[in-house]
């Protein structure tokens, strides 16, 4: 039975469980029940065992080593589960302790299994929120990595912080104005416009593009960001003709 056919004092109860047992395998240097969770068919006992990792990383400090030589056993597991809620672990701790967990990203980022990958970016989404100054420093240092998808990855990954603080990634999308690569590109004006409908972000973004030299990616932008504020206009702070008259009276062109 899936985690979510349960009852929700069944839910409780195994992740209680999940907790307790995870905590008896650090503590004992074993690594059994952590991947039976870690390699779970149903995401949510997987999800389950990560928040248990950061849980037990953030209460345990004198633990703290265990925790992450523990991470670092699983990292090659040959099962791409494991991989998986290896880094989305290293991600719930990289929200209070980014360089204890740095080589996790560094590892996944490049992992054969797309799933992997999606973890990484899943968590820098999450780091950025929390922790954003060393994850952006090391988002910055692959924006021109020789690998397309990596560059369209760590674009993607920044995305988050900038709905609410666009003022720390717009100078890295910057960056990306003139890659050669479509797919890069058109990631680019898709982060953009979802920046760009977020409360106080549309000045900001319109601002930075005023100073962006590739018109043809500006311009694409400007057209997704009109876009987006009519797909999502239930959620967007203006409605799509302010976002109009907004940036006819201050993009300057």
């Amino acid at each position: 039975m899936s985690f979510y056919n349960l009852s929700k004092a069944e839910r409780l109860g195994v992740v209680e469980t999940i907790n307790n047992e995870i905590r008896e395998d650090v503590g004992r240097g074993e690594t059994a029940r952590v991947l039976r969770y870690f390699s779970d068919e149903d995401t949510y006992i997987r999800k389950s065992g990560y928040l248990a990792i950061g849980k037990l990383y953030k209460e345990n400090k004198a633990g703290q080593p265990a925790v992450i030589a523990l991470l670092n056993n699983l990292l090659t597991e040959g099962d791409f589960k494991v991989r998986q809620t290896v880094i989305n672990s290293a991600g719930e701790i990289g929200k209070s302790d980014f360089l204890v967990v740095e080589y996790f990203f560094d590892t996944g980022l490049f992992d054969e299994n797309p799933a992997v990958r999606n973890a990484v970016i899943g968590s820098i989404k999450k780091m950025g929120e929390k922790n954003p100054a060393p994850v952006l420093q090391w988002a910055r240092k692959y924006l021109h990595h020789e690998d397309k998808e990596i560059r369209r990855e760590i674009c993607h990954g920044i995305e988050l912080r900038g709905r609410t603080h666009p003022e720390d990634i717009l100078p890295l999308l910057k960056e990306l104005q003139f890659d050669k690569t479509a797919r890069v590109r058109n990631t680019l004006v898709h982060v953009l416009g979802q920046i760009a409908y977020k409360k106080d972000c549309l000045a900001s973004v319109i601002a930075a593009l005023n100073t962006w030299d590739n018109k043809e990616v500006v311009e694409k932008a400007l057209d997704e960001i009109v876009d987006v504020h009519q797909r999502y206009k239930d959620f967007a702070i203006l409605s799509q003709q302010e976002a109009v008259d907004y940036i006819a009276a201050h993009y300057q062109k």
